[in-house]
C-alpha cells in the first residue's frame, strides 16, 4: 500500500495541464479523439454484452426395454433406429457443410478487399 502513498491527484492534473500547455494544439485533437474512440468502443461492447439469456428447456425421452430381450429383439430394433439416425447425421452433415460454405464465400470476399 506504500504505492498509493505516492499518489496525489492534484499533482497529477499539474502535471497534465503542464504536458498540454507545452504541446502543440493538435496534440489536444488527437487526444480527444482518442478518449472519444475509446469510450464509444467501450459504451457499444458494454450495451452489446447485456443479454437476458434465453431459457431453453431440454426434455430428454427415454424408451425402456425390458431386462429380458433376446439378441433377434435388439437387432430387429436397431434395423428400425438405423435409418433415422443415419437420416438425422446425415442432416446434421449438410447443415455443417452449408455452413461451411457460407464462410468460405464471406473469406473470399474478404480476400477480394484485400483482408
Amino acid at each position: 500500500m506504500q504505492f498509493f502513498r505516492h499518489l496525489n491527484i492534484v499533482r497529477a492534473i499539474n502535471d497534465l495541464r503542464s504536458y498540454l500547455a507545452q504541446e502543440g494544439p493538435h496534440k489536444l485533437g488527437f487526444l480527444l479523439l482518442s478518449v472519444a474512440l475509446f469510450g464509444s468502443l467501450l459504451v457499444a461492447f458494454t450495451i452489446d454484452s447485456h443479454e437476458v439469456p434465453v431459457y431453453h428447456r431440454e426434455i430428454t425421452y427415454i424408451e425402456q426395454w425390458p431386462a429380458d430381450r433376446t439378441d433377434a429383439q435388439i437387432i430387429a430394433q436397431q434395423k428400425i433406429d438405423g435409418p433415422i439416425e443415419a437420416k438425422r447425421k446425415a442432416a446434421e452433415a449438410a447443415r455443417q457443410k452449408k455452413i461451411q460454405q457460407d464462410y468460405k464465400k464471406l473469406n473470399d470476399k474478404l480476400e477480394k478487399f484485400g483482408i
